[in-house]
């Protein structure tokens, strides 16, 4: 890989991470939705993350994954950085396997992609609260993967000409 490409390559990583901060951002400032699980989130940011590992690799997902956790980190202390990572990290995984397969589209993606991020937060909730007992509540966090993995599936759909078209400048 050229000097150039290369630099090119980390430039759209920075801006690719910078609209996953946005998006993280954005979807704290909706208001809780009645008849939602505590804490949920549409998981706007995942549309980034999941357009990275798909068109550029585990890595680069990876480190645009990094990079919100730690705007999550920095913003909204440990716990939630924490949660945050360990979602991340393990829907970047499972993206990253099963858009190898070609199994997927990207709805499908999306969902089991959710379901992981849900997965990894609980996780770490398990960790942080020294108890298993915070797996329980999979079984609802499973159903909103469904609904909000479908949604951003269809979002990165409509968002894939664009995302293409700014990637196209960085990298090929």
């Amino acid at each position: 890989m050229q000097k150039n490409s290369k630099a090119k390559k980390i430039a759209l990583i920075g801006i690719l991470g910078a609209q996953a901060i946005a998006l993280s951002f954005l979807e704290r400032l909706f208001p809780p939705l009645p008849g939602l699980p505590p804490g949920f989130k549409p998981g706007l940011s995942n549309i980034i993350s999941m357009f990275a590992a798909v068109r550029m690799g585990l890595a680069p997902a990876l480190g645009i994954s990094f990079m919100k956790s730690g705007f999550v980190f920095l913003s909204f202390g440990f716990t939630s950085g924490f949660l945050s990572f360990c979602g991340g990290f393990l829907s970047v995984l499972v993206i990253s396997f099963l858009s190898k397969i070609k199994f997927f589209g990207l709805i499908g993606l999306s969902v089991c992609a959710a379901a992981a991020h849900n997965a990894g937060q609980l996780a770490a909730a398990a960790l942080v609260a020294g108890s298993g007992a915070v797996f329980g509540y999979f079984p609802v966090l499973l159903l909103t993967s469904l609904a909000s993995g479908a949604a951003t599936g269809l979002l990165l759909r409509l968002l894939l000409p664009a995302l293409n078209r700014q990637s196209g400048h960085f990298y090929n």
